[in-house]
């Protein structure tokens, strides 16, 4: 009996404990054509993250990352492997299965912010979250609260032209939490920010994480910041390997 098996068999179908991961890449491989040419990006990859555990993937471009972080945001299909989300596997749900899962469970950040420009910062925030059913005043109040605990309680109503790239950006973080998913995958989220403002956000970043127990895959070129996570991973040769 694999490891994958094993996780499924002892462990409940809602929420598991700490022992757990709460995201499990088993066996996971992708493969693209080109021409008559198959690409192998990812081959037999094992990744798992527990709750309140930062991973940082360190790698270069073209290695994997991005396809990497799709596949365990249930963005992307693996070609063969499982993806299991709290020791449930995923690869049979259907499209609605996994859209309920991504709604509830997954917050993603990508390099570029993609905030709604003609809303504020706090309506940016709180629109995920009515689209969920929440009442207004309540995702008012949590859209608040998040947006100031990341430092922009002054700029709640500056729409995003009127912020600096790294206020965009921890705007974007507080959007990608608003629904309080287990799981934040951010693919490059300083990539387009100067050293320091990068560091303020992956430092406002790793707050989140630690005090919400989120688990979280950060894709990063910055190795100084890679090296304040609690764990440091690459892609080589289509494989995930940890790093010291």
């Amino acid at each position: 009996m694999d490891d994958a098996t094993t996780l499924t068999q002892s462990a409940p179908s809602t929420a598991v404990g700490e022992d757990y991961p709460i995201v499990f890449l088993h066996a996971i491989t992708r493969r693209f054509r080109q021409g008559d040419n198959t690409l192998e990006i990812l081959k037999s990859a094992e990744l798992a993250v527990w709750p309140g555990q930062s991973v940082a993937l360190v790698a270069p471009s073209g290695s994997g990352k991005s396809t990497l972080l799709h596949i365990a945001g249930l963005l992307e299909h693996a070609d063969a492997g499982e993806v299991y989300i709290d020791a449930v596997a995923t690869s049979h749900m259907t499209d609605i299965q996994r859209t309920r899962i991504r709604r509830s469970d997954i917050g993603f950040v990508y390099q570029f912010h993609h905030l709604l420009p003609e809303f504020s910062a706090l309506e940016n925030v709180m629109l995920p979250q009515m689209i969920r059913g929440l009442k207004r005043a309540d995702a008012h109040a949590r859209a608040a609260e998040l947006l100031s605990y990341l430092g922009l309680k002054d700029r709640l109503t500056h729409r995003p032209a009127e912020l600096s790239g790294g206020e965009q950006q921890r705007v974007a973080i507080a959007r990608a939490v608003a629904n309080a998913p287990r799981i934040l995958l951010a693919d490059e989220p300083t990539g387009n920010l100067d050293r320091r403002t990068s560091e303020h956000v992956f430092a406002t970043l790793g707050q989140l994480v630690r005090a919400s127990g989120l688990a979280a895959i950060v894709a990063t070129h910055n190795l100084d910041i890679a090296a304040q996570m609690d764990r440091r991973v690459t892609i080589r040769d289509g494989a995930v390997v940890e790093l010291a």
